[in-house]
């Protein structure tokens, strides 16, 4: 590879993991501030928890939406736009009441969800024979913008006020589409053939599906109600300053970019899918159960909950992609697991925010994560099964 080529191959992975840190990094910024936030906007427990998922119902809602503007106007535009909304619904969320940043969350919401739609097509085109291992970066990239927000937003917050602490992050955008624009330059139309109805395998028809979405549904869940009640579980539980508390649940962002390096990398050495999945739904209930049962050793449990969480998104998409038979199928089936598990993640900052004000506590919280997680590992062992039975029905 000549030295151009090889420069132009690294400004378009710098322009990818620009990017990919902006995809999560909105959302897991509230986390740290949410007291701070509840108590100047005047909302409870579960209203305030509306803020971290909206942005999740938005992916379930508008990815059929993101697939068309995909197929007409080009990833670089499309990641574009989806930028400079990012931006927008940032400074929205900071600027007045509830009803403003509700408005500037649903923007921060739909963007995320064109990057959702467009990464994996730019990675897939770009850098094919290293999709193992952009993807990995790629999804190490989306826990670093987590990792970012949830550690400095609480220090920046106690400078400059929760508004402008998360007005900040919008800085992140405005970075990556200076780099994304030198690498997609916005007249360059790039039209992306996505299957339709009419040329994609009914995949609706297959128990792997199913046992899939319900897996994807119980990890999201998960996910973000951790991610957006971690810091105050810490705080409360432990009597850890804010800072202190949003420090320490970084570790459960950081540990995902672990993961989600790890776990390709092992599964692309033949590692036993099945074997893979058991470790994770193991690591994944540690954290549960440890901040209950001996909340002292939580860097521990953040530790492996984090690995957990950062390697399941790979082995529920490598499942996908070697059970689906197709191109077609393939993304069809990612489509139906993703909206279908994201709908039911949004779900999770508010349920766990209102289980936490009826209760007066977080044993009641921290028992619906888990029961999350064992779902999440149980049908993933049913659809790894199925799988495995599905050409002797044939």
């Amino acid at each position: 590879m000549t030295a151009a080529r090889s420069a132009a191959r690294g400004l378009l992975l710098a322009a990818v993991l620009l990017y990919a840190l902006n995809l999560r990094a909105p959302i897991t910024a509230l986390a740290p501030v949410v007291d701070d936030v509840r108590a100047d906007l005047g909302l409870s427990a579960a209203t305030v928890g509306l803020l971290t998922g909206i942005p999740v119902l938005c992916f379930a809602l508008a990815t059929p939406l993101m697939a068309v503007l995909l197929g007409r106007l080009g990833t670089g535009r499309v990641v574009a736009a989806s930028l400079v909304t990012v931006l927008a619904g940032t400074l929205l969320r900071s600027a007045d009441g509830f009803g403003t940043a509700l408005v500037g969350t649903v923007l921060i919401g739909v963007a995320i969800t064109a990057g959702n739609v467009a990464v994996p097509v730019v990675i897939g085109r770009d850098f094919p024979g290293h999709v193992p291992r952009v993807t990995g970066l790629y999804t190490a990239a989306l826990n670093g913008g987590s990792v970012l927000t949830t550690t400095l937003t609480a220090p920046l917050a106690d400078v400059v006020g929760w508004r402008w602490a998360l007005a900040s992050w919008g800085l992140l955008a405005v970075v990556a589409l200076v780099v994304w624009q030198r690498a997609y330059p916005f007249s360059r139309a790039e039209p992306v053939a996505l299957p339709t109805s009419a040329n994609a395998p009914n995949v609706w028809r297959r128990p792997v599906t199913w046992f899939l979405a319900v897996a994807f549904a119980g990890q999201a869940f998960g996910y973000y109600a951790v991610s957006a009640w971690l810091p105050s579980v810490l705080h409360d539980t432990l009597g850890l300053e804010r800072a202190a508390s949003g420090g320490a649940a970084a570790l459960f962002q950081l540990f995902g970019m672990v993961g989600g390096i790890a776990v390709p990398v092992a599964l692309g050495r033949r590692a036993p899918v099945a074997a893979v999945a058991a470790a994770i739904a193991v690591g994944w209930a540690v954290l549960p159960l440890g901040l209950l049962l001996a909340p002292g050793w939580w860097p521990v449990w953040c530790t492996f909950a984090g690995v957990a969480q950062g390697g399941n998104f790979a082995v529920i998409f490598t499942v996908i992609a070697s059970s689906a038979g197709s191109q077609a199928a393939a993304r069809r089936m990612s489509a139906t697991v993703q909206s279908l598990g994201y709908g039911c993640a949004a779900l999770g900052p508010s349920v766990l925010g209102a289980v936490h004000a009826s209760s007066g506590g977080w044993t009641a919280p921290l028992l619906v994560v888990l029961g999350a997680v064992v779902t999440m590992g149980v049908s993933t062992g049913l659809g790894l099964r199925s799988m495995r039975r599905e050409p002797e029905a044939s």
